[in-house]
């Protein structure tokens, strides 16, 4: 029997990628926003567009990719479902072209469980064919023929179309 498929999507759901960029706007920019406050929007709302342009160059910066945290409980939790799933990370990597390797070795460092064959870099993930889908972009959902549940960030407090999962216990709650 085949185990049902997983996809899960890499930024703002395995790696905190949000959390690295907030830190740089505290350490790099000139601003009085405070970090509860970076993590209560997205980054559109509450920065200028002057800073949300240097965060987006900042975001092609080689190396950018290459050392976020984990996101809490990722690791441990994807290896439970691992037992149960089909593990695929799928990512959208085609607008940050220098990420691909970063991405992949990430990948390698912190899910090396997950073979280099259940990867997939793309930008639009309405290819993607599965079961579930937990993604923190709701464009990505719309799409999904499967279950999309929508992982919890920032720049997604404000949307009610899905069905949301705050962190990787709940989901191994609904999904175990």
């Amino acid at each position: 029997m085949t185990k049902p498929r997983l996809i899960l999507d890499q930024d703002d759901v395995l790696a905190d990628t949000h959390g690295k960029l907030a830190d740089i706007v505290l350490r790099e920019f000139d601003t009085q926003l405070t970090s509860e406050e970076l993590h209560q929007d997205s980054f559109y709302e509450t920065l200028s567009q002057a800073d949300q342009k240097r965060l987006y160059k900042i975001l092609h910066e080689p190396g950018f990719f290459s050392d976020i945290p984990l996101i809490p409980n990722a690791q441990e939790a994807v290896l439970e479902l691992s037992k149960k799933y089909e593990i695929f990370v799928a990512t959208a990597a085609m607008e940050f072209p220098n990420s691909f390797r970063e991405k992949y070795d990430w990948l390698h460092q912190h899910f090396g469980f997950i073979s280099w064959s259940n990867i997939v870099f793309c930008g639009d993930k309405s290819i993607l064919n599965g079961d579930y889908l937990i993604d923190d972009m709701p464009r990505n959902l719309k799409t999904f023929k499967g279950k999309g549940l929508l992982f919890n960030a920032p720049h997604n407090l404000k949307e009610t179309e899905f069905e949301r999962v705050m962190n990787w216990e709940e989901i191994l709650k609904r999904l175990l």
